[in-house]
């Protein structure tokens, strides 16, 4: 299976949960071939918050990564497995929109915002879930 990611923020900016000095970011990984969501998290833009998404990821057997090329991608995948460019990363950039199309809290400027990170995931999440997998939580 061959998967696609991109750095949170590329084409989807943060959303905040009660300022600016709390940014969430959605991290998440789609078939290459389908462009089905497989995994997503929710977090700020380190490390250990992609290696959440990661560890979801591991019983699907993915043999390659399409990524842009961010540090953590490069830290943490194996160089066989990671191939870098933007020629790879249309169809999970096309979510992006969607997802900011649809969901106001990820829109730049709105006055929509979550005051917990608790209902700022749940919201999020029950899209994703039902828009994406067709189930809620």
């Amino acid at each position: 299976m061959r998967v696609s990611l991109v750095k949170p923020g590329a084409y989807l900016s943060a959303s905040y949960v009660c300022s600016k000095a709390n940014p969430r970011w959605l991290w998440h990984a789609i078939d290459h071939h389908t462009g089905k969501v497989l995994a997503y998290v929710f977090g700020r833009r380190q490390d250990d918050v992609f290696l959440q998404l990661q560890q979801l990821l591991e019983p699907f057997g993915i043999t390659k990564f399409y990524t842009d090329g961010w540090g953590a991608y490069e830290r943490h995948l194996d160089a066989e497995q990671h191939q870098v460019g933007k020629e790879n990363t249309q169809k999970i950039e096309s979510k992006h929109i969607n997802l900011r199309t649809r969901i106001k809290r990820l829109v730049r400027r709105t006055l929509c915002f979550s005051k917990t990170e608790r209902m700022h995931d749940l919201v999020i999440g029950l899209f994703i879930n039902q828009y994406e997998f067709g189930q809620a939580l």
